[in-house]
Formats: C-alpha cells, sequence, structure tokens
C-alpha cells in the first residue's frame, strides 16, 4: 500500500491568508485548479479555499437575516446567527482568510494512501493539503492520485 508521500504533488500552489479574492479566483484558473490551500509566512496551513468556496448556492441566494422579534426596542434573534454570519462573511469577502475554511482536514506524508482515501470520500472534498508535524505545507493528495494508487494505474 503506497503512501500519501509516494502519490503526493510536492510543490503544491497555494496563497496567503491577505490575497484578494480576485488573486485567489486568478490562481485557481491559471493552475486549472479546484482549490487551494492557504498557508500563512510559515508556510504552516491555516485554510482552504475551494471553488463552492466562491459561488453562492440557490439555497444561499436567499440571503436574510434570521428570525427575530422586536421586544420593548431590543431585537431578541429566534435562531442562531452563526450561520448567517458565515455566509455574511463569504459573501462580502475581501481576502483569502475571510473566504476560506479555517482548520481544514490534512494528512501527514508518512500515512497510507487508502487513509487519505477514505478521509476524501467521507468528507466530500477533492484534495487534502499534506502537511509535516509542524503544520507545514509539503504537499497536496487528490481524489485522481488516491484513485490511481489504488487501482495502479
Amino acid at each position: 500500500m503506497p503512501t500519501v508521500a509516494e502519490i503526493m504533488d510536492r510543490e503544491p500552489v497555494s496563497t496567503s491568508p491577505d490575497a484578494s479574492i480576485q488573486d485567489v479566483i486568478d490562481l485557481l484558473q491559471t493552475n486549472d485548479l479546484p482549490g487551494v490551500p492557504v498557508v500563512d509566512e510559515t508556510k504552516k496551513v491555516v485554510g482552504i479555499i475551494t471553488d463552492s468556496d466562491l459561488v453562492i448556492s440557490n439555497e444561499d441566494s436567499d440571503f436574510h437575516l434570521p428570525h427575530y422579534v422586536n421586544i420593548m426596542g431590543g431585537i431578541v434573534f429566534l435562531e442562531s446567527t452563526k450561520h448567517w454570519e458565515e455566509r455574511a462573511k463569504k459573501a462580502f469577502a475581501a481576502t483569502a482568510a475571510d473566504m476560506m475554511t479555517a482548520d481544514p482536514i490534512t494528512v501527514t506524508p508518512d500515512e497510507p494512501a487508502e487513509h487519505a482515501g477514505r478521509l476524501i470520500s467521507e468528507k466530500k472534498h477533492n484534495r487534502l493539503p499534506v502537511v509535516d508535524d509542524e503544520g507545514r505545507l509539503v504537499g497536496v493528495v487528490t481524489r485522481v492520485d488516491v484513485l490511481a494508487a489504488l487501482t495502479g494505474a
């Protein structure tokens, strides 16, 4: 059984948290990528942006405040505002940090490719950042990489 190190891309494209959304879009288009890890100045993975983060789906297009009641001049929300706040942050994102999913699922180079494949399948991701013991980006492993390794292609 191959390890992640044997199948990963060792020169992954990444972006910084302060990159503009347009820069991220250009990076994805230029490199024909569905997603990109976000790394800090020490190459530590702090997030990931995928093409689905850049699209407001139909279910998200109905962008309204959570239901609330006004009691004696005060607003009381009848539902959690957390989901709304996350959607608002992404809808008005200016930087990669605003748009990214923080603390993404990662794997290490010494893990079996099968484990990476299981994570990709269970979490419905197309790619996972590969990190060292310090959390620094050392590669990216994709669904295609895992399928090729497991089928011997």
